[in-house]
């Protein structure tokens, strides 16, 4: 462990300037006399001349302001078993010094505790990145796409499948230069509206080109963009649009006849532009409206007839207000700075690299900020960006299509590739099988002593795999929740490519942490990003603290250039969320593993209390149970009279129905074996299995289990759009399957025993 010194003793210089005097000018000599020391020593003290010099010029007799000076200097120096064998503390303001840890480096939070806790990257260990190294210039979002369309003008950009006759083709794509027109288009159509700078502007459609021209548009003329989700309700999309006194809203024909069923609730509505119809589809509007509708082919043609020159944005101006979708209550706004975004994607820029050549497949949520930071760092790579069709049931046949280099997802997907994998080995017969078997532990070695795997290992096994994807795989990113080691290991190993899991939130621009290219070590989410700084607070309720060993644990809390402006018109969170030092209390609990790697162990808020008085954390044993080759997805439920978890289980169908084949289980609908005693009995067995394996406690553990075919989604209410489970809407919706799985409790003496 080294100490590294950047500011050559600031303190003894700052003494040096203020003091003329001999005596004065002594003391700054011995500051002089440690920097070398330092220097040469690696900041460590035995027993010398050096020392008792040290302590001859520390009693020279001075006036009182001076021995205030030397008091800093004496507060230095540690004092070891002996008074007589000190050692020199560190200057310890942040940015100062730091200790390097493998991929973090830690740094102390200030001089008044002197407590070494703060964390951040090793590629950047002592200023935070706020702009792109290579392009300072860039501090906008506006300014990263002029820089995208002036580098990579003629490259591809956006692309969309084209239907011919009622099929799906071939990929046709729009360059950089084209979507830099558009967006100058839209953008001066805007303005020939008399939208005034400063407005906000609603986007209400999935992900298309349209999508990113206008939220180009916005950064260009000074419009904040504000995603409205296509899932969410009604009520929820009126919330939003009141609250933000939205002027425009760019939408489709689908998302347009829910906007006219409460046209009259949302008054600061002036314009609304339908993306993908002509002017003879469009509906009439109600009468007696002041709304003016009109295509997005028009407003293009408008602002093409009368252009208009950019009004660009501030870097401390808002860029977007991003509503978190949230598990309860209406969603809350997250004011995001150019400045913000710019930020975080820099320092994303440190760790990962992307071409002009790369190709990524957008299908992830745009009014998601994971995928709405993934675009603003492709574009500064100029990498193409193909749309998936709108169907997530075909983005296995667009990947086919598209042969996409770069993939980003979640969990869910990633848990749903391992399976359609694993079972397609075990049903391939027992000779492929066990050659896949040897193949993967080869190839599992050689990545792991970082050595090449032999080539006919993809040509007789992974190659096929690799297809089911495009084939041409190089970069995977996991993101929004935790993600199995062993899915991680599994997939990294099949698609032969990068694969690292990120930690973020919409409240620090996205990303938090994120793995090094190079780190094989699973399940645990890499090192802070350069942007940004990390701490952790203890939890006492919980059992956590910062001192903890042998790894410190605590609530993840972030500081930077990264962190969000607050929530919008919402003193109240933005206090709860930001303490008035700037960091940023992201509620999650982490702790740091060895190397500075943070990993996440729990979650502060969405934790209840059983009737034992024992604490429970539903989403990290959530994350552990869909380990379950039964589980595609788990919620878990306790109560606070009750002593027991219970959970309804969505179940993986392949392997439910592989299961009762198996069984020799004869059954006409899946509804119906869903309540079969011995079918709940089989997986609640294999749950508890992985229960052991990962060391669940007894009260940790689930009692009884609900069997369903459907999945959690966001169409059913279930889901945020960030895959999260509505606790309170999910304990509704299964409220007749909770009370039903606590009477069967009941009746169980062996199921009321809590370890």
């Amino acid at each position: 462990m080294n100490f590294i010194n950047c500011n050559h003793f600031s303190i003894y210089k700052n003494i040096a300037s203020q003091n003329k005097n001999k005596k004065q000018c002594d003391v700054v000599g011995i500051g002089f006399i440690l920097q070398i020391e330092f220097q040469n020593l690696r900041f460590h003290f035995s027993n010398s001349l050096l020392q008792s010099d040290i302590y001859i010029y520390l009693y020279i007799a001075m006036d009182s302001a001076t021995h205030r000076r030397l008091q800093v200097i004496q507060n230095h120096f540690l004092l070891q078993s002996s008074p007589s064998t000190p050692l020199l503390r560190l200057h310890q303001t942040a940015g100062e010094f730091f200790l390097e840890q493998g991929y973090s480096v830690v740094l102390p939070e200030n001089l008044q505790t002197g407590k070494w806790n703060v964390l951040r990257s090793v590629c950047s260990p002592l200023k935070l990145v706020s702009r792109f190294p290579d392009h300072p210039e860039i501090a906008t979002l506006h300014d990263n796409f002029v820089h995208a369309v002036e580098t990579y003008g003629d490259n591809k950009y956006l692309g969309t499948r084209v239907r011919v006759d009622g099929i799906v083709g071939e990929y046709k794509w729009m360059t950089y230069m084209e979507a830099g027109i558009a967006r100058l288009e839209i953008g001066s159509g805007l303005v020939y509206h008399g939208i005034p700078k400063g407005s906000c502007v609603g986007l209400y459609f999935n992900n298309r080109p349209e999508w990113l021209i206008v939220d180009h548009a916005c950064s260009a003329y000074s419009y904040i963009s504000v995603p409205l989700y296509d899932t969410l309700g009604p009520d929820a999309v009126k919330f939003v649009v009141n609250h933000a006194a939205v002027q425009v809203i760019f939408c489709v024909p689908q998302t347009l006849k829910n906007l006219l069923s409460f046209l009259p609730e949302i008054p600061s509505v002036h314009l609304i532009v339908v993306v993908g119809t002509s002017d003879h589809q469009m509906a009439s509007l109600p009468p007696q409206t002041n709304v003016e509708i009109v295509t997005y082919t028009k407003l293009q043609i408008q602002g093409h007839n009368y252009p208009k020159s950019f009004c660009p944005p501030k870097p401390e101006d808002t860029a977007t207000i991003c509503y978190t979708s949230g598990t309860t209550g209406m969603p809350k706004g997250a004011v995001l700075s150019h400045k913000n975004l710019i930020a975080n994607l820099a320092g994303q820029s440190l760790r990962m690299t992307f071409y002009p050549s790369d190709i990524y497949i957008s299908y992830l949520p745009l009014a998601h900020i994971f995928e709405r930071a993934t675009q603003i760092i492709l574009a500064y790579y100029g990498v193409g960006v193909g749309f998936y069709q709108g169907d997530s049931l075909k983005l296995m046949d667009d990947m086919a299509y598209l042969r996409p280099t770069i993939f980003f997802s979640v969990p869910r997907v990633f848990n749903r590739l391992y399976a359609g994998i694993t079972n397609a080995v075990k049903s391939s017969g027992v000779l492929r099988e066990r050659l896949f078997n040897v193949a993967y532990t080869a190839k599992k070695q050689a990545i792991l002593s970082g050595k090449n795997s032999s080539a006919i290992w993809d040509s007789l096994v992974f190659n096929k795999i690799k297809g089911m994807v495009g084939g041409r795989i190089r970069y995977m990113v996991s993101a929004a929740s935790p993600l199995s080691p062993d899915v991680l290991d599994f997939l990294k190993v099949c698609f032969g490519c990068v694969f690292i899991e990120a930690y973020g939130m919409t409240e620090n621009s996205c990303a938090i942490s994120f793995m090094d290219e190079a780190d094989n070590l699973c399940g645990q989410l890499g090192s802070p990003n350069p942007a940004c700084e990390i701490k952790l607070v203890d939890v006492p309720e919980m059992g956590y603290t910062s001192t903890d060993q042998p790894h410190p644990r605590g609530e993840i809390c972030v500081r930077g250039p990264t962190v969000f402006q607050g929530y919008y018109k919402d003193e109240a969170q933005t206090r709860e969320m930001i303490a008035e030092d700037g960091w940023l209390y992201t509620g999650d609990i982490g702790v740091w593993l060895p190397e500075g790697r943070l990993k996440i162990i729990d979650r502060k808020k969405n934790i209840f209390k059983l009737a034992q008085g024992e604490y429970v954390a539903p989403e990290k044993i959530e994350s552990i149970y869909v380990n379950c080759k039964f589980v595609a997805q788990c919620f878990l439920h306790g109560d606070s009279l009750k002593s027991s978890l219970v959970a309804v289980v969505s179940l993986d169908q392949d392997v439910f129905k592989a299961w009762a084949a198996a069984e020799g289980i004869k059954f006409e609908d899946l509804r119906q074996l869903c309540n079969d005693p011995k079918a709940r009995a089989a997986v609640l067995t294999d749950m508890n299995l992985v229960a052991k394996k990962a060391q669940l406690r007894g009260f940790e553990c689930v009692k009884a289990v609900t069997l369903v075919v459907e999945p959690f989604t966001m169409e059913n209410g279930l889901l945020t759009p960030t895959f999260k489970i509505k606790r309170p809407q999910a304990k509704a919706y299964f409220s007749k399957a909770i009370a039903e799985m606590y009477i069967e409790i009941s009746k169980s003496p062996e199921m009321q025993r809590v370890d």
